[in-house]
C-alpha cells in the first residue's frame, strides 16, 4: 500500500487557502517528498503526518515555489534530533543550490546525500520502490517522476514441494532472494508465478506536454499533473511560459491511459478550479481538481 498526499497545489505564490507545490508518499516505513515549496512543513503538520520518516526529497526544478520551503524543513528535522541520512535528488546543480539555501541552516546533525540527475532519464532503486526521473519541457531544466512498486508472482506451493525445496527457504524465495545450499541453487522463479501488476504513481509539473510524460505515465494508477490554467484565453500564456492548461493535462492522461488524474500547481488567478472540471472530464472522465491535503491509498489490485 502506498499513501499519497498532495500537500500543496499552488503555483508561484502561497495563498491563504492554498499551499505551494509538494507531494508526499509513505511506503513501508519510509516517506518521500517531491518538491518543497514555502509552507510545506506547515502542510505536513496540518495533515498530521510526520517529518521523521522522510528519507528522500526530490526536486522537479529550482524555482522558488518548488524549493523555498527546504531550509525550514531541514532545520525542523535537525531540531528533532534526526541522525539518519537524508537523500536529495534533483537536476544538475542540486548541491550548489541546496548549500546556498543552507546559509541559514549551516549545522545539521544528519548527513545529506546528493544525487544529481544528468541524463534525460535516470532510475533509482530505494526503500522497496523504483523511482524514475524523466526530463520535461520548462524554461529551466525540469524533471517529472514516477514511483513504482513491483509485485512478485504468487507463491506456488505445489511446485515448491515437487522440487523438494526446504521450507525454511520459502519466505526468502518469496522476497526475491536466491539461496545456495550444499551445491544446490534455489531461485525465486522456481516457486513464483508470473509477475503481477504493482503500483505506479506519476508526478509532473511546470512543463509543456511531452512524449516523455506520455510514455512514463503510461498505465499509472495515479497521475498528478500541472493544470495551471483553466481559462481558455490563457492558452497562449501557458505556451509562452512553458506551463500546461488543465485540458492539455487531461489529453496527456487520456493518451497515457492512467486510472486517475489529479490536477495541481494552479495559477494564483485560478480561484476555483472546480468550475472548469466538467470540460476537463469531457476529455478524461476520471479527473479531479487537486486540493491541499488530498489523500489516497494506492493498493495492489484484487485478484
Amino acid at each position: 500500500m502506498l499513501d499519497v498526499c498532495l500537500l500543496g497545489c499552488g503555483g508561484m505564490m502561497p495563498l491563504p487557502y492554498r499551499w505551494l507545490t509538494a507531494l508526499m508518499t509513505r511506503f513501508n516505513g519510509s516517506s518521500l517528498l517531491i518538491d518543497c515549496g514555502e509552507g510545506t512543513q506547515v502542510a505536513i503538520k496540518e495533515k498530521g503526518w510526520s517529518f521523521k520518516p522522510i528519507d528522500v526529497i526530490c526536486f522537479t526544478h529550482y524555482h522558488g515555489d518548488h524549493i523555498s520551503g527546504l531550509p525550514g524543513l531541514l532545520l525542523t528535522m535537525g531540531n528533532a534530533d534526526r541522525t539518519d541520512p537524508l537523500t536529495l535528488i534533483g537536476p544538475k546543480g542540486l548541491e550548489r543550490v541546496v548549500n546556498a539555501l543552507r546559509v541559514i541552516a549551516p549545522e545539521l546533525p544528519f548527513e545529506i546525500k546528493f544525487i544529481e540527475i544528468t541524463q534525460p532519464e535516470e532510475t533509482f532503486e530505494m526503500n522497496g520502490y523504483r523511482l524514475k526521473a524523466f526530463r520535461v519541457n520548462h524554461n529551466v531544466v525540469c524533471y517529472g517522476y514516477t514511483l513504482e512498486i513491483d509485485r512478485a508472482g504468487k507463491f506456488d506451493l505445489e511446485r515448491a514441494m515437487e522440487q523438494e525445496i526446504p521450507k525454511q527457504y520459502w519466505k526468502h524465495l518469496q522476497k526475491g532472494e536466491t539461496i545456495e545450499d550444499n551445491g544446490k541453487v534455489y531461485t525465486p522463479d522456481m516457486v513464483l508465478g508470473p509477475t503481477r501488476k504493482g503500483i505506479k504513481l506519476t508526478y509532473t509539473t511546470d512543463t509543456r506536454p511531452t512524449n516523455s510524460i506520455r510514455e512514463n505515465a503510461k498505465g499509472s494508477d495515479l497521475f498528478v499533473c500541472e493544470g495551471m490554467y483553466g481559462e481558455e484565453e490563457k492558452d497562449a500564456k501557458a505556451a509562452e511560459y512553458k506551463h500546461m492548461t488543465m485540458y492539455e493535462a487531461a489529453e496527456l492522461a487520456k493518451a497515457a491511459e492512467v486510472e486517475e488524474m489529479w490536477l495541481t500547481h494552479y495559477s494564483p488567478s485560478l480561484n476555483r478550479p472546480e468550475e472548469y472540471m466538467d470540460k476537463v472530464r469531457e476529455i478524461f472522465p476520471n479527473a479531479k481538481a487537486g486540493k491541499d491535503a488530498m489523500t489516497v491509498e494506492l493498493v495492489f489490485p484484487e485478484e
